[in-house]
């Protein structure tokens, strides 16, 4: 009898364990403000548009331990306020910065990314997602080089 009674709680237990992430709220949820309850979001005329000159950048040819930054510069080619919310890189090598104001209709601005090519010899790929208010929220920014060994 006390063999089953133990049983029966610990299946008990592990089905209630099993529906604790039902009840939370997905990243995708906050990150896409496209929702029944946002209708209004589903515009894309009146979003803001992050308008890049260009996506990629080539630093060439590095010496390991050469610190480099590039200006990525935008304009905000869209029709309301745009809002960088977070950028982060794929490595710690490399530090985007991003502008924390509003940036209005017609605005330029840029995201400086700093990388730090110490012990990245060869072939490097990095990339930066910067996520705003825009549709899509996910912008890529990839940087390249080719790092020489000292």
């Amino acid at each position: 009898m006390f063999k089953n009674t133990i049983i029966i709680l610990a299946l008990c237990f592990s089905i209630a364990c099993g529906n604790k992430n039902q009840d939370k709220v997905t990243t995708d949820t906050i990150n896409n403000p496209v929702s029944a309850s946002n209708p209004e979001a589903k515009s894309e005329d009146n979003a803001p548009i992050m308008s890049f000159g260009e996506n990629i950048h080539d630093f060439g040819d590095l010496t390991d331990g050469e610190v480099v930054t590039y200006k990525f510069k935008f304009k905000n080619t869209g029709n309301a306020a745009l809002l960088i919310s977070n950028a982060s890189a794929s490595c710690g090598c490399t530090i985007p910065s991003y502008p924390k104001e509003p940036l209005a209709p017609g605005s330029e601005a840029a995201i400086d990314v700093q990388f730090n090519s110490s012990g990245k010899v060869g072939k490097v790929e990095k990339t930066v997602t910067i996520l705003s208010n825009t549709v899509p929220n996910q912008t890529y920014l990839i940087i390249k080089a080719e790092v020489k060994p000292k």
